[in-house]
């Protein structure tokens, strides 16, 4: 019988490289591959409709919600985003694991509609760390890089109930950790699974609660 595949969750707050920490990670397995989100809005230049997005109409996504389709789901300036649980339990029946990139309250509420999903919180070296990486973006004014790292302590605070934390320190490594946990995840062998719990949560409190203080 073919092994379902994981679910597995990216959060960790804005300027951290969750986007760039995954790419890495599905260029180096093959089996791992993205959820693609529905949505509601236009698409744009250069976004391919089922690799971005699936573009769908505003009545396609409210049948959809009311059919408990979506896994998590939020409206932005007027357009709505969702994850659908059909696509992802189609992937995960062919026996390939799924990545979705959302926010902890999206994660969260993965978890309470999949338990089994793997939740993996990607932390900032420090409070610092995370400030330069957002100013040296150059995408966002001072007030919306204000606004991110008063919201950083909140989102780290919730890795606390993550089931794993990882540290992008230094990308390659971080790329090599996340990938460590869902390869340990995906054997039945007691010792392959055991590498992945040097990265739960509950061996790296103190330094999650060192951030959410603002330590550096």
């Amino acid at each position: 019988m073919e092994r379902k595949g994981l679910l597995i969750v990216l959060s960790g707050p804005s300027g951290v490289g969750k986007d760039t920490v995954l790419k890495g990670v599905m260029q180096m397995d093959s089996d791992l591959v993205r959820s693609v989100s529905v949505t509601t809005r236009a698409p744009r230049a250069g976004e391919t409709d089922g690799v971005s997005y699936h573009f769908i109409t505003q009545s396609k996504y409210d049948e959809m919600l009311a059919e408990g389709d979506f896994l998590e789901h939020e409206t932005v300036h007027g357009n709505s985003y969702a994850t659908p649980k059909s696509y992802v339990e189609k992937m995960r029946g062919e026996g390939r694991d799924v990545a979705l990139v959302i926010d902890v309250k999206g994660g969260l509420s993965v978890k309470r509609i999949m338990p089994e999903a793997v939740l993996i919180f990607i932390l900032p070296d420090s409070i610092d760390g995370l400030y330069a990486r957002l100013s040296g973006r150059q995408t966002d004014k001072a007030d919306v890089i204000a606004l991110r790292m008063r919201n950083a302590a909140g989102e780290i605070e919730k890795a606390l109930e993550y089931d794993y934390a990882v540290v992008n320190d230094k990308l390659d490594e971080c790329r090599a950790e996340v990938l460590e946990i869902i390869r340990a995840l995906r054997s039945d062998k007691r010792e392959e699974r055991a590498k992945a719990e040097k990265y739960c949560v509950k061996n790296n409190i103190e330094y999650i609660k060192n951030l959410i203080g603002g330590g550096n």
